[in-house]
């Protein structure tokens, strides 16, 4: 199980950028037009740095549903491979067979 606290962190992170996704992509549609004069982009620019680094969606982690786990992220059932296994070998996750030969 991941430290509650890295989980929490990610989850702050995600709501943050739920927030401002919106007025990100505003502001990069502005700054990669190049229709538009050099001040106004850079401007864009500038305000997109104002932003809280923690807004944007790069910086969201997926991580396990069932064990907060970092790494081994199936995005498909959201879980990590050790889970993925646990669940799958007890028959819990419906359509996943374990495959034998």
């Amino acid at each position: 199980m991941a430290k509650l606290s890295s989980i929490n962190k990610n989850e702050r992170r995600k709501k943050l950028a739920k927030k401002t996704a919106t007025k990100i992509a505003r502001l990069k549609a502005i700054a990669n037009d190049e229709s538009l004069d050099e001040n106004e982009r850079l401007v864009a620019r500038l305000k997109m740095a104002e932003l809280p680094r923690n807004g944007n969606p790069t910086r969201v982690r997926n991580r396990c549903e069932v064990t907060g786990r970092p790494r081994a992220f199936y995005r498909k059932f959201k879980m990590s491979r050790v889970s993925l296994r646990e669940l799958g070998n007890k028959g819990l996750i419906p359509g996943l067979v374990k495959s034998s030969w």
